[in-house]
C-alpha cells in the first residue's frame, strides 16, 4: 500500500487492497500499543482538527492517535474558526496547508471537506460529513475482523435511517469488501439510487451482494452483524421527531430481532446510543413519547453480543492507521 500524501475522504476513494491493509495497519499498530511499544515516528509533525459538529469518540481518537504517533495536534471548535464564515474554505484551506501537515474535517456537506482537500496541499481526513463517515467503517471492520477472523462471507444488515453518513458509508464499504449488505428500513429511508447504483457496479468486481428490505425479519435472517444508529442526525431540527419515531420504531434492535438472525449474530453501533434514560435527550424523548430507549434496547445494548465499545476503542486504531499511511 501506497498511499502517501492521499487524502481520505471516502471509500469510494480507495481500492478493496487498499482498505484491507488500512485495517491490516490498525491491527498492527493496536498490537504495538497493547504490547507497550512506543511507536512515533512523526515527531515535529502538526495536524489541525476541525470540528463543526462536536464529537467524543472522534475528538479523542484523532487526538490520542496523534500524539501516539509522536504529533502535536490544535482542536478548533465551532467557535473558534472562521472557516466558512468569514473565510472561504478555499482560503482556509491554503492557510492551514502552510502551517500543518495534515487536516482533519467533521462537519457538514462532504463538498466542504472535498474543497478542503482540493486546495490545501496536505493530506485530509473525513471525519464526518452529512453523506460519509469512513473512519467508522474502517473501525467497524476491524471489528468484525478480530471477532469472526475474517470479513469474508459475512453479512452485515444496517437497521433504520440508511439515507445518511452511516447508511451510506456501510453499503460502500460491504460493496468493496465483498461482504453482504442489507438495509433494512421503510423504501423512503433507503440511501440515495445514485450511489446504490455505484455500489452495485463495485459490487460486480467484488462478489457483494446489496439488498434492500423493509421486513425485520425476514432482513436479518442469516445476518453475523446487525448495525443501528440514532434515528436524527446532528444538525436535523427536533420537529421530525414525531415521523422518525413513528416509522423506525419497528427497526428497533430488539434482543428478539438479534435471535432471529441467529445465535452468532452481533450488534453494532457508531454511538452515542439511545438505549436507556442516561442522557438528557433520552429523559425528554422518554416524558415526550412514553419510551425508555430508541433505535435499540438496553438489554440488547449490554448483552455480551453487544461490541459497541471494542468498536469504539477501535476507532483511535484505524485513525493511527489513516494519517500514518498518507503521512
Amino acid at each position: 500500500m501506497n498511499i502517501k500524501g492521499k487524502n481520505f475522504l471516502k471509500l469510494l476513494d480507495f481500492s478493496p487492497e487498499e482498505i484491507g491493509a488500512l485495517i491490516e495497519l490498525a491491527a498492527e499498530l493496536k498490537a504495538k500499543k497493547k504490547a507497550g511499544e512506543v511507536y512515533a515516528p512523526f515527531a515535529g509533525k502538526q495536524i489541525a482538527l476541525i470540528f463543526e459538529k462536536t464529537s467524543t469518540r472522534t475528538r479523542c481518537a484523532f487526538e490520542v492517535a496523534a500524539h501516539d504517533l509522536g504529533m502535536q495536534c490544535t482542536y478548533l471548535d465551532p467557535s473558534a474558526s472562521q472557516i466558512g464564515k468569514k473565510e472561504s474554505i478555499a482560503d482556509t484551506a491554503r492557510v492551514l496547508g502552510r502551517m500543518y501537515d495534515g487536516i482533519e474535517y467533521r462537519g457538514f456537506g462532504q463538498e466542504i471537506v472535498e474543497t478542503l482537500a482540493k486546495y490545501a496541499g496536505v493530506p485530509v481526513w473525513n471525519g464526518l460529513t452529512n453523506e460519509f463517515h469512513p473512519t467508522q467503517i474502517l473501525a467497524d471492520f476491524l471489528t468484525i475482523k478480530e471477532h469472526f477472523g475474517t470479513l469474508e462471507g459475512k453479512k452485515l444488515v444496517y437497521c433504520g435511517d440508511a439515507r445518511y453518513n452511516m447508511g451510506n458509508s456501510l453499503m460502500v464499504g460491504c460493496a468493496k469488501m465483498g461482504m453482504a449488505f442489507t438495509a433494512c428500513a421503510p423504501e423512503e429511508y433507503f440511501p440515495d439510487a445514485e450511489l446504490i447504483a455505484r455500489c452495485q457496479a463495485i459490487a460486480v468486481e467484488t462478489g457483494a451482494v446489496l439488498e434492500f428490505e423493509s421486513d425485520p425479519i425476514k432482513a436479518v435472517s442469516g445476518a453475523d452483524v446487525i448495525y443501528t444508529d440514532v434515528w436524527v442526525s446532528m444538525g436535523e431540527p427536533d420537529e421530525v421527531w414525531d415521523k422518525r419515531i413513528a416509522d423506525l420504531t419497528p427497526y428497533r434492535v430488539t434482543m428478539e430481532l438479534m435471535n432471529a438472525a441467529g445465535e452468532g449474530c452481533v450488534f453494532l453501533h457508531c454511538l452515542p446510543a439511545f438505549h436507556d434514560l442516561g442522557t438528557t435527550i433520552g429523559k425528554q424523548i422518554s416524558e415526550k413519547y412514553g419510551i425508555d430507549c430508541m433505535e435499540v434496547t438496553d438489554e440488547v445494548f449490554e448483552s455480551s453480543r453487544s461490541l459497541v465499545f471494542d468498536e469504539a476503542e477501535n476507532r483511535m486504531h484505524t485513525i493511527k492507521a489513516v494519517m500514518a499511511a498518507t503521512l
